[in-house]
């Protein structure tokens, strides 16, 4: 990672979410939260002090912030941090989340249709949120079920600890809006649930 004090939060926050998400597999709720928070506001200081278009640190930020039931503030922020508009795969990813978790369907789907040239992974993400923007189930559902087997094909895990994280992200999306899929497997622990 790159040397500088946003490089040293972002691994702070990556070090945050990792206890987090070993605290949901452990069945601990409300460490897990608590964790969670602590990483939102790491990636959020991260993103502050890094130099421009460092998109990622706004994606952790969000991610952690929506798992920890804190999306409605991390969206507002999000969206006013990237004035309303996107132009790389990764800005559009964090548009997108954000627009979803605010209820703004067609921003979402403009954003997310952005994505999908940032690759593989990037596409999968984006025809998940795709589906919750059009309120589709059906393609919801095939579409998270996708992003798990991507996770469980995987030999490591950013945080070290083997979580799907953004199926996580989409099922706390999805779960707001009453569609989730509920995917089975190990990497799909419970999300603590907002007090």
């Amino acid at each position: 990672m790159e040397p500088g004090p946003h490089a040293d939060l972002m691994a702070e926050g990556i070090r945050a979410d990792g206890e987090a998400y070993r605290a949901m597999l452990d069945g601990r709720p409300a460490e897990a939260a608590a964790r969670l928070r602590e990483a939102a506001g790491l990636f959020r200081a991260s993103w502050e002090a890094a130099p421009p278009r460092s998109y990622g640190r706004l994606v952790a930020y969000l991610t952690s912030a929506i798992l920890a039931g804190e999306g409605t503030e991390a969206a507002a922020y999000a969206r006013a941090e990237l004035e309303g508009a996107c132009d790389s795969p990764t800005s559009c990813y964090a548009l997108a989340v954000a627009a979803l978790a605010e209820g703004d369907d067609a921003a979402a789907a403009r954003a997310a249709e952005a994505m999908r040239e940032g690759g593989e992974a990037f596409a999968r993400a984006a025809e998940a949120l795709a589906a919750l923007a059009a309120h589709d189930a059906g393609r919801y559902g095939v579409a998270v079920a996708a992003i798990v087997a991507d996770f469980e094909a995987r030999d490591a895990h950013l945080t070290g600890v083997p979580v799907a994280d953004t199926a996580l992200l989409m099922e706390a999306l999805a779960g707001a809006r009453g569609m989730a899929a509920r995917p089975r497997s190990p990497l799909m622990p419970e999300a603590p649930t907002p007090a």
